[in-house]
């Protein structure tokens, strides 16, 4: 059996010509690709900033329960900004899903170029408590 469990959402996954996964399960640990604010509906991202934070952040919790794990086992989180101004919104949907301040993941943001119109993505790192 495969070491390695590649994880798909949906909807959500990655398109194009070449299947990239949204993210791969090793043992215990977790890895996602980019995970932006598609509409699963629609097979596209919404031009409104809060609608996509919202999905990005679904998509993290359906993300982690595929993996047999919770939003509790993320160790790390990088969330990609299009722009500085999308910081704000990310913040209230980041203190929403960790609100307890003692214990929330490690976080670096970075404001780069996104593709397919995303203003945010995000990638985690997690471990489960148990292999699952």
């Amino acid at each position: 059996m495969a070491r390695r469990k590649s994880i798909e959402i949906k909807g959500v996954n990655h398109h194009g010509t070449i299947p990239i996964p949204l993210g791969a399960k090793v043992g215990r640990f977790v890895f996602s690709s980019a995970i932006a604010g598609v509409d699963p509906a629609i097979g596209k991202i919404p031009d409104e900033p809060e609608k996509q934070i919202e999905l990005v952040f679904d998509h993290v919790h359906r993300f982690m329960e595929v993996a047999g794990g919770t939003s509790a086992d993320i160790g790390r989180m990088t969330v990609y900004l299009q722009d500085e101004q999308y910081r704000d919104l990310v913040n209230q949907a980041w203190v929403s899903m960790f609100p307890d301040a003692a214990n929330r993941p490690a976080r670096h943001t970075v404001v780069k170029d996104l593709r397919a119109g995303a203003l945010v993505q995000v990638e985690i790192t997690a471990i489960l408590r148990e292999e699952a």
